[in-house]
């Protein structure tokens, strides 16, 4: 039996998502609010230490980490095969979920919260604001604060835009020169890029490939097309959560363009 603890609008939940809808996996879904804290309750510490989602069970066992479930999967249930038939395209899936682990996922929430989660947060009042200020470790807690208050003017957020922008220009260059970014098959590299550059397309920002970047363009287009984009991307969004990042990430493009056009 496979059990997933998510939620609708984490990337890393939607991996594991994009992987049962692709292998046409049964499972049973626990709904982790993390707008509303419950990754701190208890009982799914007790799961997560590191209070995040998602965690999958799997007859009993608990796996965490968003690519190592992944790879879990694909061992155990590997038909059809997410992994490239090639040693040398394997290393380059791995060097992909590798960057997105390091750089671009801590990127991600910090251009979320800045541009939109932030503001759902505020709407709570003051008090759930100073919650989710202080859930953070200590020397973490001015950044935090200064994120929820200044939006993408806060100069972490704008840093963590170019980092973003810096990894779409790798994608529009790997993707120049094969269909899929780690070889000739779909593969865990998309499923590990998909949600992150869904993030983007949800916050009103696809003008950072359309036009511009016409591989990775195209290559967006037929993530999109795939069965397991709707089960995977879309299906458990919050409509309310998905409303305001459309809203907010609409009011906040003309500012994000001109952050990244300065080159600064």
């Amino acid at each position: 039996m496979l059990e997933l603890y998510h939620h609708g609008t984490s990337v890393c939940a939607a991996k594991p998502r994009i992987v049962f809808a692709e292998k046409h996996l049964d499972w049973v879904g626990h709904y982790v609010d993390i707008i509303k804290g419950e990754q701190f309750a208890p009982e799914y510490l007790k799961l997560n230490p590191k209070h995040v989602v998602p965690t999958l069970i799997h007859d009993g066992h608990v796996i965490r980490e968003s690519t190592v479930i992944g790879e879990y999967l694909d061992e155990v249930f590997p038909d059809p095969p997410l992994k490239p038939a090639t040693p040398l395209d394997r290393v380059t899936m791995r060097m992909w979920t590798k960057r997105l682990d390091e750089e671009l996922h801590p990127a991600t929430g910090i251009v979320t919260y800045a541009i939109s989660h932030r503001h759902a947060v505020i709407a709570q009042g003051p008090a759930v604001v100073d919650r989710w200020v202080n859930q953070a470790p200590p020397a973490d807690r001015a950044r935090r604060r200064s994120r929820i208050e200044n939006g993408i003017d806060d100069p972490e957020a704008q840093a963590a835009l170019r980092v973003y922008d810096r990894f779409l220009a790798d994608m529009e260059t790997q993707l120049a020169g094969a269909p899929y970014l780690a070889g000739p098959a779909f593969s865990l590299a998309e499923v590990g890029v998909m949600p992150y550059v869904n993030r983007l397309d949800m916050l009103q920002l696809s003008g950072l490939w359309t036009g511009t970047r016409p591989h990775l363009a195209d290559w967006w287009r037929r993530m999109k097309a795939r069965p397991s984009y709707e089960p995977g991307l879309v299906k458990f969004l919050p409509k309310e959560l998905g409303e305001l990042m459309r809203a907010k990430g609409a009011e906040a493009w003309p500012k994000v363009r001109a952050i990244l056009n300065s080159g600064g």
